[in-house]
């Protein structure tokens, strides 16, 4: 449950982020004055936002290729980063299984996003982890 709650205070920096494109450090600087968390829950939500902010070049490629016939652009803001993070997580973290990555993601749209949202990120998340199965990754 400390995984989920770092996972949905990442989409909320992800999600200002996606907005102000502000420098990382400030931002997480600020977002943490108005929250209260354990520590545990601040790293991991702390590394899983920078890590997709780093890298979130290759992330957005990678969605653009999975999600045929979608602009990245126009995608709900929600779920446009509920799939950056869980990607992130999928590509670059070995350390969680896909299929958390996958499950997590959709509870959290379950919680912040629309109905259709949950099926939606499902299958756009399950062809990017089959994908980077497929190239031994």
């Amino acid at each position: 449950m400390k995984r989920r709650l770092a996972r949905s205070f990442a989409l909320q920096l992800l999600f200002q982020y996606d907005f102000t494109h502000i420098n990382t450090a400030e931002l997480l600087d600020e977002f943490w004055k108005e929250r209260k968390a354990d520590k545990s829950v601040k790293e991991f939500a702390n590394e899983i936002f920078t890590g997709t902010v780093n890298n979130i070049g290759h992330i957005d490629d990678t969605i653009k290729k999975t999600a045929e016939h979608w602009v990245l652009g126009r995608m709900a803001i929600v779920d446009r980063n509920i799939l950056r993070l869980a990607s992130y997580e999928i590509l670059f973290r070995d350390d969680i299984p896909a299929v958390v990555s996958i499950d997590e993601a959709i509870e959290i749209a379950k919680k912040y996003s629309s109905t259709e949202s949950s099926s939606f990120i499902n299958g756009i998340l399950d062809k990017i982890s089959k994908n980077h199965q497929k190239v031994g990754n």
